[in-house]
């Protein structure tokens, strides 16, 4: 693997793992804070953990385009 194609991947797989722990971050929380109805309302309840959700999507959709577009372009 040349270093341009290496570097991608790695940026890749990071940005996959990152989408996964804050999607299970986002999971863990709204789970936590289903046991205290009040407070759980208060903090933004299911839209909090909808945004969440979703910025971790866009980590794990980006993260698989950085490992395509490094294995497209490979020299």
């Amino acid at each position: 693997m040349a270093g341009a194609l290496t570097s991608g991947v790695v940026l890749g797989v990071f940005a996959l793992l990152l989408g996964v722990a804050a999607m299970a971050a986002a999971v863990r929380r709204r789970r936590g804070r289903a046991r205290y109805p009040e407070t759980y309302a208060a903090s933004g309840g299911v839209i909090y953990t909808a945004v969440s959700m979703g910025c971790g999507a866009v980590l794990l959709l980006g993260g698989g385009l950085l490992i395509a577009l490094a294995l497209i372009f490979q020299h």
